[in-house]
């Protein structure tokens, strides 16, 4: 998840979310995070971008995206996937809407560290090009290669193993 470190750049984004109809007996609706907008939109959370005949587009809220030190190798390596992407995670609500924006980020890991909680929504959409250019200037001002240093391992000793003692002296 995210470091103890505080972030070093903060980028806020407004966050768009889907309602469709569901076709399904026991859900009225599906609920997803379709996209992510540069800044914060002047706009009150949950106001109606557009309503189409089987969906509705929602202004969810805003939330930002942080970016840290640590993890320059993960958005480079997002960067780099020729599919860049943002990941949303919407939470369960107790409000008058069902979902909540809990988080946005730039960060492969974390956006997948999000689905272990099963009640969470978790999106990945399109980076935006004018996220990219920010996290591309971040990683390009922030990143150190680190070299890959493989552990040696200790080989076991098995007469040390065989020899143990019990708490009462005895072998």
């Amino acid at each position: 998840m995210t470091p103890a470190a505080p972030p070093l750049q903060r980028i806020p984004v407004g966050v768009v979310v889907e309602r469709r109809k569901s076709g399904s007996p026991w859900v009225d609706f599906i609920w997803r995070g379709i996209g992510v907008l540069p800044d914060e939109p002047a706009m009150t959370p949950w106001t109606v971008i557009r309503e189409q005949r089987e969906a509705t587009l929602f202004y969810a809220g805003s939330a930002t995206v942080d970016l840290y030190r640590s993890e320059t190798e993960r958005y480079r390596d997002n960067l780099a996937s020729g599919a860049p992407s943002i990941w949303i995670v919407l939470s369960p609500s107790e409000g008058a809407w069902p979902y909540a924006v809990s988080a946005v980020t730039a960060d492969p890991a974390e956006g997948e560290a999000f689905t272990e909680a099963a009640a969470n929504l978790v999106e990945a959409v399109p980076m935006p090009e004018v996220l990219h250019q920010a996290i591309e200037s971040f990683v390009a001002e922030h990143h150190v290669e680190r070299q890959f240093v493989k552990r040696e391992r200790r080989r076991a000793d098995p007469e040390a193993l065989a020899r143990r003692r019990h708490e009462d002296g005895r072998e």
